[in-house]
């Protein structure tokens, strides 16, 4: 029986070629699209899965604010001293670990400097709270002293090939300092929010002091003894914080984020960035669309081929076929042709993932194809898309009456039309959502990379140096600078598109258990100018403010800030009345109002302008370099040899400002990078399947047609007649899309502090592009039809 179908389903599917064509190139594209986010979704729900006791793992984020201040701060770092504490404290807490990423050690690989980006300083108890498969080495004595570190099997091979390197020396740089390897760990997967290539001991830092819950630099894990821990620790932990902090001029609090949260859940990103949720919601929902967009073609097509079948059922019925047999006999051409159109998807999926990674910025691997979880998820789809989309047009065939078909008798009902009709205006409904919502997406990230965001960051070079770099700056900053093509060189804590770090401030007058919380970035008297940030009160920062600040005593210091307008207002001045105020930048940096620079925007668009305060300090590690713009790779091949000359204690690496800004907007960059092709696509897949319907609807009516040309009908005449009845489902689409679209737009630009408006333009284009195509798609068919000698279509009469 099982054969019998089979071969029935294939003979049909042959026999019908346009349509069959149809629906498998709809269905192949449908399903490949759903298979690509399918694994896209799977590796980001797989984010940290591998951990073992992840569910009993929760990062500490701490929240504060100064006596006098309503303004609270929440950040995802603590002070040295909350990880020991809470461990002797609270019984709930099995472990603590701390942790802090440096992104600038150098290395020596035989006669090489490497700079290495991902080195991890942690407690010892990191392997305590984490899975690590060691290769080599004890985990209980591996980070119990300074100087000592764990590498990765990838980092082991790299600096020691195949030899065992424990027990031997990992030098930084030309510097004396050297590392003692104590044990190898197999490389974390990708879907890890620790990521790291050397696992260095905290001690090493000489920061694991208990001093203060100030000073917040660190990452703090903490394990629970049981997963349901959270909140009555949590309940615990505010009011015992309140008496550690009695009289400190400060309130500080802290939450719990469950670990395996974080990286879908959490506004602060881990040691990578983080996915948000509501991204991955999106993308479910475009396959899910696009999904319905090939079913809905495939029932439409299958339903206007009814008539031309209505025989074969017919016969069969009268030789004794039950309607079950048909039923199952139609299901299995639906299978059949889904089956087709899934293994040809998985082909399509594995030559189209290098192309994916790149558009998503991802490590997708076609193995994961061939696992047990994603061929179950493939098989669920084809039953899943065979049933739903065989179904309907199954129980029409199956529901004929011999009688009136073998009669000649048989007509659609109104019922089958208005089926079909609702289907496609679904398709064009669906599409309209998914060009309306792509087109603002578009604009909001024409906003972000066009809005002037108050700084200049075009032909601005990030190199990041060291102390040894450090000490030979003013000489690095003079010989950059006989290079005519380079304009300006500063030294800095944070670049413009990133400030990060929190203050808190308060004028003279002002008691000084008053404090605000404020961002600082220590910056050099360049920074003005290499950033293009604008002044519109007072002046620069001079020389000599650094070298005022140059004294190890912090009673010897002299210091001068720039404030931003923001941090003016707040403080109650204008930008004006501010220069030469006496103000608190803490309470260990007393100074004297310079300049005030116009407001501008030092972090997301996500978020509102905050006030910001600039401080003379020589502590930065970051070098800006302004250039012309003029002969770029010589004027970088030129930084290069200079760098050498002064530097040839580290590597020259260097990053655009702007790469580092649109690395910001990494995720949103993705959703619409995504969102283009696979809207796109549904574009062409509902005219597809527009196209496939109304040829048949144009073969069905071709007698109508000729007869209509022989009364003297024009071929404009019989075009508008065919093109009408779609257009007006077009326009059913436009008044059931466009509400939707606009709701689902303005909550996902809520994020952002500074949005574009939904403008009426995206609407007007979304339509009239959907009706050209549309009339583009039945005009061919009409035009077709119309041009077809009417002797030809009537010689059966």
């Amino acid at each position: 029986m099982l054969k019998s179908y089979t071969l029935l389903a294939l003979r049909n599917l042959w026999k019908n070629k346009v349509s069959s064509f149809v629906n498998l190139a709809g269905l192949t594209a449908g399903l490949t699209c759903c298979l690509l986010i399918g694994l896209y979704l799977q590796y980001e729900l797989r984010f940290d899965r591998f951990q073992p006791k992840g569910d009993r793992i929760a990062r500490v984020v701490m929240a504060y604010k100064f006596d006098g201040s309503t303004q609270v701060e929440k950040v995802p770092v603590t002070s040295t001293k909350v990880a020991p504490v809470f461990r002797r404290t609270f019984p709930e807490v099995e472990a603590a670990v701390r942790m802090t990423a440096n992104d600038l050690v150098v290395l020596r690989r035989g006669n090489d400097l490497v700079s290495e980006p991902h080195f991890l300083y942690t407690d010892s108890t990191f392997f305590q709270v984490f899975e690590a498969d060691f290769v080599a080495g004890n985990p209980a004595k591996a980070l119990n002293g300074p100087y000592k570190v764990v590498l990765t099997e990838s980092s082991a091979r790299k600096y020691f090939g195949t030899m065992n390197p424990v027990g031997k020396l990992l030098q930084t740089g030309k510097d004396t300092i050297q590392y003692e390897v104590t044990g190898v760990v197999r490389d974390y997967p990708p879907t890890s929010q620790i990521r790291f290539d050397f696992l260095a001991s905290f001690s090493t830092l000489h920061a694991n002091q208990e001093e203060s819950y100030f000073n917040a630099n660190f990452i703090t894990y903490l394990l629970l003894k049981d997963k349901n821990a959270f909140g009555p620790l949590e309940a615990k932990i505010n009011p015992f914080m309140k008496k550690e902090m009695a009289g400190s001029g400060a309130s500080i609090s802290y939450s719990l984020e469950p670990f395996g949260d974080i990286h879908l859940h959490s506004p602060y990103d881990a040691f990578v960035p983080n996915t948000h949720i509501d991204y991955l919601y999106i993308l479910a929902g475009v396959a899910l669309l696009i999904l319905a967009i090939v079913g809905f073609t495939y029932i439409n097509l299958s339903t206007a081929r009814s008539v031309e079948r209505a025989r074969e059922v017919g016969v069969r019925k009268v030789i004794g076929a039950g309607n079950n047999q048909l039923f199952w006999q139609f299901i299995g051409e639906s299978g059949v042709i889904c089956l087709v159109a899934m293994l040809l998807s998985l082909d399509l999926v594995t030559l189209l993932l290098p192309w994916f990674n790149n558009l998503a910025d991802k490590s997708l691997s076609a193995r994961d194809l061939l696992s047990a979880p994603f061929l179950l998820f493939s098989l669920g789809i084809t039953l899943v898309v065979s049933l739903l989309a065989g179904s309907y047009p199954a129980l029409v065939l199956t529901g004929f009456q011999p009688v009136k078909v073998l009669k000649g008798t048989f007509r659609h009902t109104g019922s089958g039309r208005r089926v079909q009709q609702s289907l496609i205006v679904f398709q064009f409904a669906i599409t309209l959502f998914l060009i309306v919502a792509t087109l603002v997406i578009r604009s909001q990230l024409q906003l972000i990379r066009s809005k002037n965001l108050g700084y200049d960051r075009e032909h601005v070079v990030e190199i990041l140096v060291d102390h040894r770099a450090l000490t030979n700056l003013n000489t690095l900053k003079q010989e950059l600078k006989t290079n005519p093509n380079v304009l300006h060189v500063s030294r800095c804590v944070a670049t413009p598109v990133d400030i990060y770090s929190g203050y808190n401030m308060r004028t003279a007058t002002m008691p000084e258990n008053e404090q605000i919380p404020v961002i600082g970035n220590p910056v050099d008297e360049e920074y003005l100018q290499t950033s293009g940030i604008q002044l519109v009160a007072g002046s620069n920062f001079s020389q000599q403010d650094i070298r005022d600040v140059d004294f190890p005593e912090w009673g010897d210091r002299k210091y001068h800030f720039i404030l931003n307008e923001s941090a003016a207002r707040q403080l109650g001045w204008t930008p004006a009345e501010a220069i030469g105020k006496r103000m608190f930048l803490d309470n260990l940096r007393p100074g004297i109002v310079r300049g005030v620079v116009k407001d501008f925007h030092f972090q997301s668009l996500h978020e509102p302008i905050r006030s910001l305060v600039l401080s003379p300090e020589i502590r930065g590690r970051r070098l800006l370099v302004r250039l012309s713009g003029h002969q770029l790779p010589e004027t970088l091949a030129f930084l290069q040899r200079k760098w050498k000359q002064v530097v040839p204690t580290m590597p020259f690496e260097y990053k655009f400002l702007d790469d580092k800004y649109n690395g910001i907007y990494r995720a949103e960059l993705q959703l619409g990078d995504v969102m283009s092709v696979f809207t796109t696509l549904s574009l062409v897949l509902a005219c597809l399947g527009l196209f496939g319907l109304t040829s048949y609807i144009v073969q069905q009516r071709i007698k109508e047609i000729g007869i209509r040309k022989v009364l003297g009908a024009s071929v404009s005449g019989i075009v508008v007649l065919i093109s009408g009845g779609f257009v007006r489902l077009v326009l059913i689409a436009l008044a059931i899309a466009f509400p939707l679209a606009w709701f689902a737009a303005d909550h996902w630009l809520s994020g952002f502090a500074y949005h574009v408006r939904i403008a009426w333009w995206i609407f007007a284009a979304a339509g009239a592009g959907t009706l050209g195509v549309t009339l583009l798609t039945v005009g061919f068919q009409a035009v077709k039809a119309a041009w077809m000698n009417p002797v030809k279509s009537l010689k059966s009469e």
